[in-house]
C-alpha cells in the first residue's frame, strides 16, 4: 500500500464506501431471506412488518451514542468494533420465523451494532477529507449503500432459491469479516496535515475532544486552554441542524419503505416473481448509486468553480432531488407493469440519492468538528422513520387486504407511496427555509 500513487485519504474513502455497501447487502438480504421464510411459514403482513422494523429500534438507540463514542474513542476503532459485532450476530443466529424472540433479539443487536457505523464514518471523513472534496467523498461513501442494495437484489434471491434463506446470513457474515480485516490492516488516523489547505480549514486535525483543563502550546511558547465540551444545547436548538434532521427522516422513510416492501409489491402487488425479473429488480438501487455520485461531483463543481455558494448548492440539489422523487413516488401505484414500476421506483430513489448532496453533506459544512455527533442526531430521526414507516406499512397493507381482499389492486398500495411523496415536498421546503452551508459550530 505504501507504493500507491494516490493519497491515503482515497483509500480511507474507498474502504468506507465498501463498508456501506456491505451493510446494505445485509439489510436487503435479511428482507429477502425473511420474506421467503415468513411466507413459507404463513406469517401475516403485520407480523412481518414488526420483525422487519425491529432492526431500526436497535439502530435508533445507538446513533447518538455512536457519534459520542466516535468523538471520544475515534471513528476508526468504533467502526471496526461495530462490524465485528453485527457480523458475529449474523453468523450465529438461525433464521426461523417461528422463533420470534430469537429473531427480535438478533435484529436488535444487528441494529445497535450498525447504528455506530455512519456516525463513525462521518467522524473519519471529517478528519481525512478536505472541504473541496467532501461532497463527492461523502456521496461516494453513501452510494455504497445503494450499490449494496442493488447487488443484494440481484444475487441474493438466487442464493435463497438454491441454498436456502440461512445461506444469506452466512454470506453476509463472511463479507463483514473480510472488510474488518482490510480496515484493521490499512486504516489509520490522519497525519496532522496531509493537504495544503488543512491548517485553514481544520482538516487533518484530530477531532477527538481534549480534556477540559488540557493546556496546548502556542507559537510564542505560552499555553492556552482548550475546551472540550460538546455544545449539545446549541446543536439541539439549531434550525440548520433541524433542517438536516427533517430531511434525513424523510429520506430514510422513503428508502426503508421501498427497501423493505418493494419485494412484496413486486410479488403481491404486481404478481411478479423476483427470480423471473432478473437484473431489472436491481435498477432502482443501481440508479441511486449513479445519482448519488452525480450529485456529489456536481456539488463540488458548483462550489469550487464559484457558480453557487455552498448554501445555494445544498438547497438547489436537495430541492430538485426531493421534489422529483415525490412525483415519482405518488405515481408508482399507477403503473401496473414491471417496466413502469421499475422506472418509477428508479426515478424516486435516484433523485432521493441526488438530494443527499444537499442535506447529507451539510453535517460537515455546519459542524466539521462535531460531524459524528450531528450525524448521530439526524440519523436517529432517519432510523425512527424506519421504525414508523416499515411497521406502519405492514399495518396499512393488512388493512388494505381486509378491504380489497388482496394486495393486487393499485388502491391497496396508494397510501403506502403517497405518504413519503408528501413528506418529500414538506422536507424540501423546510431545507429551503432553514439550512445553511456556513460553519456555525467551532
Amino acid at each position: 500500500m505504501k507504493s500507491m500513487k494516490f493519497p491515503k485519504r482515497y483509500l480511507i474513502v474507498l474502504l468506507t464506501f465498501v463498508s456501506t455497501c456491505v451493510c446494505y447487502i445485509e439489510r436487503v438480504g435479511f428482507s429477502i431471506a425473511y420474506t421467503v421464510a415468513a411466507d413459507a411459514a404463513g406469517i401475516n403482513q403485520s407480523s412481518k412488518g414488526t420483525i422487519l422494523s425491529t432492526f431500526y429500534y436497535g439502530y435508533a438507540c445507538s446513533q447518538v451514542p455512536g457519534g459520542w463514542a466516535a468523538q471520544k474513542i475515534g471513528g476508526r476503532q468504533v467502526l471496526l468494533l461495530s462490524f465485528v459485532l453485527w457480523s458475529s450476530t449474523c453468523f450465529l443466529v438461525p433464521l426461523d420465523p417461528n422463533r420470534v424472540t430469537i429473531l427480535v433479539v438478533a435484529r436488535l443487536l444487528v441494529g445497535v451494532s450498525q447504528g455506530f457505523i455512519f456516525p463513525s464514518i462521518h467522524t473519519v471523513l471529517a478528519q481525512w477529507v478536505p472541504p473541496h472534496e467532501r461532497s463527492r467523498s461523502v456521496s461516494l461513501t453513501t452510494s455504497g449503500m445503494y450499490l449494496g442494495a442493488a447487488m443484494g437484489m440481484l444475487v441474493l434471491p438466487s442464493l435463497v432459491k438454491f441454498r436456502g434463506p440461512q445461506s444469506v446470513f452466512i454470506a453476509e457474515a463472511a463479507l463483514g469479516v473480510i472488510w474488518s480485516f482490510f480496515w484493521f490492516k490499512y486504516a489509520t488516523d490522519p497525519p496532522r496535515s496531509e493537504h495544503q489547505k488543512a491548517t485553514a480549514t481544520g482538516f487533518g486535525e484530530s477531532l477527538l475532544p481534549t480534556k477540559a483543563s488540557q493546556k496546548i502550546k502556542v507559537e510564542n511558547g505560552g499555553t492556552t486552554a482548550r475546551t472540550s465540551e460538546i455544545p449539545w444545547k446549541r446543536i439541539l436548538a439549531s434550525r440548520p441542524v433541524w433542517a438536516i434532521v427533517v430531511n434525513n427522516f424523510t429520506f430514510h422513510y422513503a428508502l426503508y419503505v421501498l427497501m423493505n416492501w418493494l419485494p412484496t409489491y413486486f410479488e403481491l402487488g404486481l404478481q411478479l416473481s423476483l427470480q423471473e425479473m432478473g437484473s431489472s429488480k436491481m435498477l432502482p438501487y443501481f440508479n441511486m448509486f449513479i445519482f448519488s455520485n452525480i450529485g456529489g461531483v456536481l456539488a463540488d463543481h458548483l462550489i469550487t468553480k464559484r457558480i453557487m455558494s455552498v448554501t445555494k448548492t445544498r438547497k438547489f440539489l436537495n430541492t430538485v432531488g426531493f421534489i422529483v422523487s415525490s412525483l415519482a413516488l405518488m405515481a408508482l401505484p399507477i403503473f401496473r407493469t414491471s417496466a413502469g414500476a421499475i422506472f418509477c421506483s428508479s426515478v424516486a430513489l435516484g433523485f432521493l440519492a441526488l438530494g443527499r448532496a444537499g442535506f447529507a453533506v451539510n453535517h460537515m459544512d455546519i459542524a466539521p468538528k462535531y460531524a459524528g455527533i450531528v450525524m448521530g442526531v439526524s440519523n436517529t430521526a432517519g432510523t425512527l422513520a424506519g421504525i414508523i414507516g416499515v411497521d406502519m406499512t405492514g399495518k396499512l397493507l393488512e388493512a388494505a387486504k381486509a378491504e380489497y381482499s388482496d394486495l393486487s389492486s393499485p388502491e391497496s398500495w396508494r397510501t403506502v407511496f403517497v405518504i413519503p411523496g408528501l413528506l418529500c415536498v414538506f422536507s424540501s421546503f423546510i431545507f429551503l427555509l432553514f439550512s445553511t452551508g456556513e460553519r456555525i459550530f467551532d
